[in-house]
């Protein structure tokens, strides 16, 4: 119950300081700066190392690429038929394609399943980070092409080494293969406690309800893809390969989590549609605190 309380109380706080300005219109960038270059990078440091790898475990990777890949075909064919353009179109990409794997997930699923099953967790939130760091900043880059303009390579190359979070998780993987990184833990647990409360409280400064009426209908398809159809997706894949228990559960319920905080950040660092993103964001967590019950009650049936 605490989980559901700290989302709640820090989502509204921001609101609330938002709307008595009590706070600086631009506060929301300083935090999401301290989220990426330092917080999210000790996500990977603390949990990485930990991570006992096995072929099975390939699933959760699979899991998350899937997600992405079927948000991309389901956003092309819904943007294409609405004739909306390429800002709208990586906006809804950006919105549906990755799950808020961590500072959601991570307390759900122990809520949920217990702490014992967050390595499961930890292998979808590197690789939905990977994917933002890859993916996600080259379909914002491509918002903001002008006609007849292709991405330069050096450019997304550059963009992409230098995303802070790609750049923690690949040090994690390199330097625990060759130094003891537990005697830094409790160092990495004082910055991974910041993110979940600083990254619903910046979005909470962040989100505006006003004029979602106007975006309803970007909004109610973003989120039934996240909640359900992403979930739903997974589902079917883990029961048509033949995966079982906690793998194929954790898996399907870190793809039903409300869209990744992250993403309104890089929303607003390239100019894409921040609002529509943030609104997302918003309503999705709202919305997933209910659709996870039922997918929780649906999971212990399908893979007891």
């Amino acid at each position: 119950m605490v989980n559901f309380i700290m989302i709640a109380f820090c989502i509204a706080a921001g609101m609330l300081l938002r709307r008595t300005n009590l706070i600086h219109s631009e506060a929301h960038k300083g935090i999401n700066t301290w989220i990426l270059y330092f917080a999210l990078p000790a996500v990977s440091f603390k949990y990485i190392p930990k991570i006992v790898w096995s072929s099975q475990l390939l699933f959760p990777v699979f899991s998350t690429i899937l997600v992405w890949a079927g948000s991309w075909l389901f956003m092309e064919l819904y943007c294409k038929r609405k004739n909306y353009k390429q800002r709208s179109r990586s906006s809804l990409e950006l919105a549906a394609g990755y799950s808020n794997t961590s500072f959601i997930g991570f307390p759900l699923i122990i809520a949920y399943f217990g702490e014992t099953q967050l390595p499961i967790a930890i292998i979808c939130d590197q690789t939905t980070f990977i994917l933002l760091s890859t993916a996600g900043i080259i379909n914002a880059l491509k918002a903001n092409l002008h006609e007849g303009e292709t991405i330069d390579a050096k450019f997304m190359l550059r963009k992409l080494v230098s995303f802070p979070p790609l750049i923690g998780c690949t040090a994690a993987l390199l330097l625990s293969q060759f130094f003891d990184l537990s005697v830094a833990e409790p160092f990495f647990d004082k910055l991974v406690a910041t993110v979940g409360p600083l990254a619903l409280f910046s979005i909470g400064l962040q989100l505006k309800f006003d004029g979602w009426k106007q975006q309803a209908s970007q909004i109610s398809t973003a989120i039934t893809y996240k909640l359900i159809l992403a979930p739903l997706l997974v589902c079917l894949f883990a029961l048509l390969l033949g995966v079982k228990g906690s793998i194929a559960r954790i898996s399907i319920f870190e793809a039903a989590m409300p869209t990744l905080v992250t993403s309104g950040i890089i929303a607003e660092q390239y100019h894409l549609n921040t609002k529509l993103v943030n609104l997302v964001i918003g309503f999705s967590i709202l919305a997933g605190l209910l659709t996870t019950l039922v997918w929780d009650f649906a999971l212990r049936i399908l893979f007891p």
